[in-house]
């Protein structure tokens, strides 16, 4: 009897052992096909593979983060949140689970909790340069742009080559007013990513910030020759070409700016001094109102063509 026991025991030891690497075969077919469908666009067939793969296995962290990818690239940032917990949950030292998941909640507007998540990734792995870069930008929407600094400097020192993150810091030296030093990081930008309309678009604003009109003017023109169909740069193009004088040239500007965003309230108010400017005094009055309706810290001012500075 014993004997019989212990030889079904071995029998199924070994079946077991059979099963399971078979799962386990099916499992990484099933992670590679998700791989290639996410690689397609087939993102609801990825879905598909990654939930069959945590029905085969409840406990492969990786495949919970997989599944969180794919949900974070169909928009759906609560539910990739919520797979994200999972994998990490079952993998506590998974820095990627919370670097992803630091990107899911910040697309949420939960900023503290992105930072969170940053960094525990960066205490866990160090050398991905992705993690500082994405803690500088959550610090600087929350307002810390020393801080921010830093961060972008880490992730410079990691990945040198990557565009981006020297427009970021770029950004973060604009806000604190060292534009020179803003105009360098865009150069380094546009360097590595000559079609980069953003860092021209914000290179022509630290450029016109330092009284240069006719490089701002320049940058201007390239992040619209790029990209044609954002609004900020007309915009942007538009007050220099008012703080000139040219006023027919910045309404034609501004008005360029409506069409693509009709709820830029500060084109409104700047086209009504350009209109003012050109004595059509019902026109500026109608675009000051509007302003204020759609932003009231623009409010109509007194009776005067002077139009505010930068």
């Amino acid at each position: 009897m014993n004997s019989i026991i212990r030889a079904l025991g071995i029998l199924l030891v070994g079946t077991a052992f059979q099963l399971f690497a078979s799962e386990n075969k099916k499992i990484e077919d099933l992670f590679k096909s998700g791989q290639a469908k996410v690689e397609k666009g087939d993102l609801d067939g990825a879905l598909d593979d990654y939930n069959h793969a945590i029905e085969l296995d409840p406990k492969d962290a990786r495949a919970y983060g997989n599944r969180g990818i794919v949900k974070e690239d169909k928009g759906d940032h609560v539910g990739a949140v919520a797979d994200y917990n999972k994998a990490i949950e079952l993998d506590p030292k998974d820095a990627i689970a919370y670097g992803n998941r630091g990107v899911s909640k910040q697309a949420t507007g939960d900023m503290t909790g992105a930072i969170s998540d940053y960094s525990r990734a960066i205490e866990l792995n160090p050398t991905d340069w992705m993690n500082y870069n994405n803690l500088g930008i959550a610090r600087a929407v929350k307002g810390d742009f020393d801080g921010a600094l830093e961060d972008y400097n880490h992730a410079i020192e990691l990945k040198p080559t990557y565009a981006k993150v020297y427009y970021s810091r770029g950004k973060a030296k604009q806000i604190k007013g060292d534009q020179n030093a803003a105009i360098a990081d865009f150069n380094r930008a546009i360097e590595l990513d000559p079609k980069d309309a953003d860092a021209y678009d914000d290179r022509g604003i630290s450029k016109a910030l330092i009284k240069d009109p006719d490089g701002a003017t320049a940058d201007f023109n390239r992040s619209i020759e790029l990209n044609p169909k954002v609004a900020n740069p007309y915009f942007n193009r538009g007050r220099v070409k008012q703080l000139k004088n040219d006023f027919d040239g910045a309404i034609a500007d501004f008005n360029r700016t409506i069409e693509l965003d009709p709820k830029h309230a500060a084109t409104y108010y700047y086209r009504g001094f350009a209109k003012r400017s050109k004595g059509d005094l019902k026109g500026a009055e109608a675009d000051f109102n509007n302003a204020t309706q759609l932003d009231p810290k623009f409010t109509a001012p007194a009776n005067s063509t002077a139009t505010p500075k930068p």
